[in-house]
């Protein structure tokens, strides 16, 4: 954050152009997350902590806690499944609340949202280092959505002890799957292995079942937007059919998240509000015409759609979540906090 601007990469051009999109008020990173431009709940929570950050060097002196509410009420509707961004607004009103002078409160916001970003950081490294733990040499790792370094700060959740298991050489491979329908896992996922040379190969969403029941996937690592305090999990949708085929092939699942996507205030995963997305997601498909990004209809007009952006997966079917703190059994998730 340089002053009241924020830096976020514009994700949705990937992998055709890098781009970085700039957000000079609250209004504008809450669009962001909205549609998009930044997505994953640790950058979501990232992005909302300077949001917030914004909206206290925005708002005017003699109407500033109304105004940050108001501004913090625009953040928490844009994704209503990712934990991390509620999570990270009431850090933000926390900390601003302990301050005396709006300067001092305007000040101490801009560090807790920078704070917040340098947590996440070294949170993901230590995921990486904990999750490599899990791999061993010539692995072949199942992945669904997308949950590398573009859905953190850095590193990642999933893909973080993908990257470690490959700094030492352990010969992995990555089945990628591409994550209809926008495709974070054949666009973002693939986009990033690429960036550091690690094998790997797309698969539509629906072929995961075949190369399980082939023996050709050792472990699934995947990410997710909120998990509650049964051990549920909430993530892209398809995650939970993943869990169940690897279940049923005798194969590892494992969950890597930080422990601020936890939300130990909701029970179970039926108490989890799921995010339904426009149906153009699905009905569309899209992409790069010359330098202009399209929408090209591949659903009769008649025809309409359903689009949950997530699903949930009982705990049953989760072998163990990759955390800062280490490796955790879902029925132990309650002793982290």
């Amino acid at each position: 954050m340089k002053g009241k601007t924020v830096n976020m990469i514009d994700q949705p051009k990937l992998p055709h152009k890098f781009e970085i999109y700039t957000s000079y008020d609250h209004k504008q990173t809450a669009n962001a997350i909205k549609t998009m431009i930044v997505r994953g709940a640790p950058a979501i929570g990232a992005a909302a902590a300077f949001g917030m950050a914004q909206a206290c060097l925005e708002a005017p002196e003699k109407t500033f806690d109304d105004y940050i509410m108001k501004a913090s009420e625009i953040l928490r509707q844009t994704r209503p499944t990712a934990y991390n961004l509620f999570w990270a607004i009431d850090r933000i009103l926390n900390i601003v609340d302990r301050g005396y002078y709006i300067k001092e409160k305007r000040d101490l916001a801009k560090e807790e949202a920078q704070k917040i970003a340098d947590e996440d950081v070294e949170t993901c490294r230590q995921i990486g280092k904990n999750g490599n733990e899990l791999i061993q040499k010539g692995y072949k790792i199942l992945t669904h959505c997308n949950a590398g370094a573009l859905a953190t700060v850095d590193f990642g959740t999933a893909l973080a002890p993908i990257r470690f298991a490959n700094y030492e050489k352990k010969k992995i491979f990555v089945f990628v799957d591409e994550t209809r329908p926008r495709c974070q896992g054949s666009r973002l996922t693939a986009w990033e292995l690429s960036q550091e040379g690690i094998p790997h190969s797309i698969i539509v969403d629906n072929a995961a079942g075949h190369y399980m029941k082939n023996g050709e996937i050792d472990i699934c690592i995947v990410g997710a937007d909120r998990v509650s305090a049964d051990g549920s999990v909430a993530n892209k949708i398809g995650t939970y059919e993943k869990a169940v085929l690897a279940k049923e092939n005798k194969i590892p699942f494992y969950v890597a998240v930080p422990t601020s996507t936890i939300d130990i205030s909701t029970e179970s995963g039926k108490d989890i509000l799921i995010e339904e997305r426009g149906e153009e997601e699905v009905t569309h498909m899209w992409g790069f015409s010359g330098n202009e990004l399209k929408q090209v209809r591949i659903a009769p007009e008649e025809s309409h759609a359903k689009n949950p952006a997530f699903d949930v997966t009982p705990p049953k079917y989760i072998t163990g979540f990759i955390t800062e703190k280490g490796i955790i059994n879902p029925r132990d998730l309650k002793n982290l906090f």
